[in-house]
């Protein structure tokens, strides 16, 4: 599987996109920055880019999901990148500095939760299992594999997971607990989904969760718990690309996204970086381990932007987050 989940890159990528403003004259760079999750995908498009577009440099920075939307809608940002779809406080953001944008669903990702290799008991969880762990009032309170599920050790659990800025956390906590953001907050928390995994990799009593291309790269250090949507553990169901791709890795398959400031298609790298993107991206996205949308959805996300159709196709009442995409851009 190809990578690139380089944090040292991501960094130099961040401390470069400083350097020049969005619409202040500075065009040598097109910046991008946000969701941990989608960073390995659009990273992996910017080096083909820039194979065949030289003069141009791509930037792409981790700051989360929530960090990459403050940063776009003050203007900073050409794209952002996104594991979940926007907020109303944040299109308000935008609109207050008269930002438009495009809204472009790239691949499909299942969350991931993993446990140490050295861990031999935790071989499935529930959703109601994972709710009792995470839940707000299971801080301090639950603290050991036994508490989860009688006959697990009665030794403590470490918690990894990504932080409050993560789409990936918005996303979970909503699937699991039941309200987006409400968790406990004793857990080790990073940006970095590299860090979670090196977390994870050197703890037997760790447990974490994110993206599955973090999971997908370091396999061999890394165990995947099946998740259960039910009480049948035997019905449990391993992350895979098939099993999100058919639905049945539920609740934790997602959409993830780029969103498209429509003011900078007008400086022509931008808007041939997203044209190449579009293009390119469904190839590159299995190759760094999330699942490519299906040919009906892809065709509706290119003419979304061949178009410009901007905004969301989500309501801020949030009930139509179950449906199909297709049906939702169809829509528009």
């Amino acid at each position: 599987m190809r990578s690139a989940l380089r944090p040292a890159d991501a960094a130099a990528a961040l401390a470069l996109a400083t350097m020049s403003t969005v619409g202040c004259g500075s065009y040598q760079a097109v910046q991008i920055d946000g969701s941990s999750t989608v960073y390995p995908i659009t990273e992996a498009v910017a080096e083909e880019f820039q194979r065949e577009q030289s003069g141009t440099r791509v930037t792409v920075g981790i700051s989360g999901s929530g960090g990459g939307f403050q940063r776009f809608c003050r203007g900073e940002l050409d794209i952002s990148n996104a594991s979940r779809s926007i907020r109303q406080t944040e299109i308000d953001a935008c609109r207050s500095q008269q930002i438009e944008f495009i809204e472009l669903p790239v691949a499909y990702d299942g969350i991931t939760v993993v446990v140490n290799p050295k861990n031999t008991w935790a071989s499935s969880m529930t959703v109601a299992e994972l709710k009792k762990l995470w839940e707000p009032e299971a801080e301090g309170k639950v603290t050991r594999w036994s508490q989860i599920r009688e006959g697990w050790p009665d030794q403590e659990v470490h918690l990894f997971g990504p932080g409050v800025d993560s789409g990936t956390f918005d996303y979970f906590t909503e699937a699991v607990v039941g309200t987006e953001d409400a968790s406990r907050g004793d857990f080790t928390s990073s940006e970095d989904d590299n860090v979670l995994v090196q977390g994870v990799a050197g703890d037997q009593l760790a447990l974490g969760f994110f993206g599955y291309a973090y999971y997908e790269e370091n396999r061999e250090r890394l165990k995947a718990v099946p998740i259960a949507n039910g009480d049948d553990t035997s019905a449990a169901v391993l992350p895979s690309q098939e099993s999100v791709r058919n639905g049945t890795y539920t609740p934790l398959s997602r959409p993830v996204f780029i969103y498209v400031n429509v003011a900078s298609l007008d400086r022509p790298e931008v808007d041939q970086f997203i044209d190449f993107y579009l293009r390119q991206g469904p190839t590159l996205v299995s190759e760094v381990g999330y699942v490519r949308l299906n040919d009906e959805l892809q065709a509706l996300v290119n003419q979304r932007f061949k178009t410009r159709k901007t905004g969301t196709v989500f309501t801020a009442e949030g009930g139509d987050a179950k449906k199909p995409l297709e049906e939702l851009y169809a829509d528009q």
